[in-house]
């Protein structure tokens, strides 16, 4: 009896260090394939920053591009405001000059017809 017990005892020893080992050996690879996951994980968030960060520097040019065109675009509007007004001025000092020269017309008319 004592040596079927002890030969069981054996076995069931043997098949303890072999369950352990097999937990010892998935708790290895599940350590590996979550390092593997870190490590992925990692390797996209550095890409990705590095996405955002030339969509950034891209967005940045274009809007600095924007700026400009604006600016552009007021200063063409100022110098086309100010030609207006001059063209304005102009066009004053002509209709005076035309009636004043209709008048002088008018007055050499007058002194034609007498």
């Amino acid at each position: 009896q004592l040596h079927i017990t002890m030969s069981e005892k054996n076995e069931l020893t043997k098949s303890l260090e072999m369950v352990q080992n097999e937990l010892q050996e998935k708790e290895s690879e599940m350590k590996r394939e979550i390092s593997d996951y870190k490590d992925r994980l990692l390797q996209e968030e550095k890409e990705h920053q590095n996405r955002l960060t030339e969509a950034n520097r891209k967005n940045e040019v274009e809007i600095e591009a924007c700026h400009e065109k604006i600016s552009s675009l007021e200063h063409f509007i100022s110098s086309q405001k100010l030609e207006i007004e001059h063209l304005k001025s102009n066009k004053e000092q002509l209709n005076n000059s035309l009636k004043e020269a209709n008048q002088a017309l008018g007055e050499l008319l007058k002194i034609k017809v007498r």
